[in-house]
């Protein structure tokens, strides 16, 4: 999986998102354009956009919708600090590849709303139809889902929407059946061990899981590295010890579900991923 899946476009010309604290508000509404560039270099988290990502094996898209002020045509999109693409432009983008190939599978997780009211939940909800139609699985036991039965009823996506709005449309996996712990960290090592207690305290059985093997810069890390960014800065000099961590891990009931990192093509992370696959032929029958 990739983490803010969408922010390899991030638009230096939008206002600053909903979400972001007074002082960066400030930030920008003094420095203008030059923050925002400086900004972009620590929001955007991946460089490929989403046919790329699924091309290289991406298969979970972790999504942040947010309404922008003062937009006359109510449209939806991604954000992440600043705003991204158009959450249409995006969901069809993914459905072009899901066409191209019917036996592939995509979780698309919703986790954050911002600036949002009743009606945007509805017109997300309709577009969503709209674009994937039957191709979307109903809301059932996590355990009950197997590339088999996904097969068989022709489904290719699970919507995961952490919002009550879930609890009354049957297309939408409720929030709780995607856990995602945090580690809030900038520490490699104390990322490996939240990382580690996380699976020992292992998701509640019927629900997936996921490993988050990213590192949240501090104020003062964006201070020191400002003009470098958070892949210079932090991710690529952690690299080496968080792919050591994953390529330890074992699938299954007690392991890992989904792993989600930032800048997903540095290094092997996918290819390792995938490989952890095959640890399952190897004696664990687990369907999820």
């Amino acid at each position: 999986g990739s983490h803010d899946s969408f922010s390899f476009y991030i638009d230096e010309a939008s206002p600053v998102g909903p979400e972001q604290p007074e002082t960066v508000q400030n930030f920008v509404s003094v420095f203008g354009t030059v923050a925002k560039k400086l900004m972009r270099k620590w929001l955007a988290t991946q460089t490929m956009n989403f046919t790329s990502q699924l091309g290289a094996g991406i298969r979970y898209f972790d999504l942040r919708i947010s309404t922008k002020p003062r937009d006359p045509d109510n449209e939806l999109y991604f954000a992440h600090g600043l705003f991204s693409a158009k959450v249409k432009e995006g969901l069809e983008e993914i459905n072009a590849f899901l066409g191209d190939h019917p036996k592939e599978v995509i979780f698309l997780d919703f986790n954050h709303f911002y600036g949002m009211q009743k009606y945007h939940h509805e017109k997300l909800v309709q577009m969503l139809k709209d674009t994937y139609g039957n191709k979307m699985c109903p809301a059932i036991f996590a355990h009950e889902v197997s590339l088999q039965y996904l097969w068989e009823k022709e489904h290719q996506v699970l919507v995961f929407y952490h919002s009550p709005v879930a609890l009354e449309v049957p297309f939408l996996w409720p929030g709780q059946m995607m856990p995602a712990p945090w580690a809030n960290t900038t520490d490699p090592e104390k990322l490996i061990q939240f990382l580690q207690a996380s699976i020992t305290e292992r998701r509640k059985k019927g629900s997936f899981f996921i490993s988050q093997v990213v590192l949240t810069p501090k104020a003062s890390t964006v201070v020191k590295g400002v003009a470098s960014g958070l892949r210079e800065t932090i991710t690529e000099r952690a690299l080496p010890a968080m792919m050591q961590w994953v390529r330890t891990q074992k699938p299954g009931e007690s392991g890992v579900n989904i792993i989600t990192a930032d800048f997903v093509e540095l290094g092997d992370f996918i290819s390792t991923v995938i490989k952890l696959n095959y640890d399952l032929d190897e004696g664990e029958d687990d369907t999820t």
